[in-house]
């Protein structure tokens, strides 16, 4: 038997933004922690947890990496996460994240993620939060319960305020370091911890428990 990265059939469509967007075009955010986050970004995805295939999400881009900057974070621009090395230029600095009004305020090069009001609703949550990872798997997702994740309401669709207050409210009630799944948001998972090290080893090491359940369910169909 072999194990494959993370894989799944097409779902909503991905990368539409849905908040009322203040974007000002500018020089990308500089920033210290750009090696750390983009390394692991590099290893989701290898893994496909970031990344963009046309039999997924109509060929749509998935996954985001963001990191707290300032009173507001640096996150990975809207439909990047088809490519395998972001330069700090596909990284856009979110100023504010407002998820009552649906509004962002960013500047950068290229426009935001279109998940910024839940990375937002992250860091709003858990002050000592540095690093979110917005990653897609279908293994993790339908594992949630089985892995002991706590997971948002299946009503709270992709992309709105309605996720966004939700993960927030999940959020509160969480260690400094989570993995949750986004029950309304088909494959969402969400990552977060103190640094891009905690963050990503928490991902990484919930997608092999979540890939031994599948295994232990093949060697039953064997038998």
């Amino acid at each position: 038997m072999s194990v494959k990265p993370c894989e799944g059939s097409p779902a909503e469509r991905e990368g539409v933004v849905k908040y009322r967007l203040d974007f000002r075009s500018g020089p990308a955010p500089r920033w210290a922690g750009y090696p750390r986050l983009e390394s692991w970004r590099r290893v989701l995805f290898h893994l496909r947890l970031v990344g963009k295939d046309p039999g997924r999400y109509g060929g749509s881009s998935y996954g985001n990496l963001s990191q707290r900057f300032g009173s507001g974070f640096v996150i990975s621009a809207t439909q990047t996460g088809g490519m395998a090395l972001l330069a700090p230029d596909h990284y856009c600095l979110v100023e504010r994240a407002d998820i009552e009004a649906n509004r962002v305020v960013a500047r950068g090069v290229h426009p935001p993620s279109s998940e910024s009001l839940t990375h937002g609703a992250v860091y709003q949550a858990a002050p000592r939060a540095q690093v979110v990872m917005h990653s897609h798997c279908p293994d993790i997702w339908r594992h949630a319960e089985r892995l002991g994740l706590p997971k948002t309401p299946p009503a709270a669709a992709y992309g709105t305020p309605a996720l966004a207050t939700a993960v927030r409210r999940l959020v509160e009630t969480l260690p400094v370091a989570a993995v949750l799944v986004m029950a309304g948001h088909p494959d969402g998972v969400l990552a977060y911890g103190a640094s891009p090290e905690q963050a990503g080893r928490l991902l990484v090491t919930t997608l092999a428990r979540a890939w031994a359940l599948n295994l232990v369910n093949e060697q039953e169909e064997e038998t």
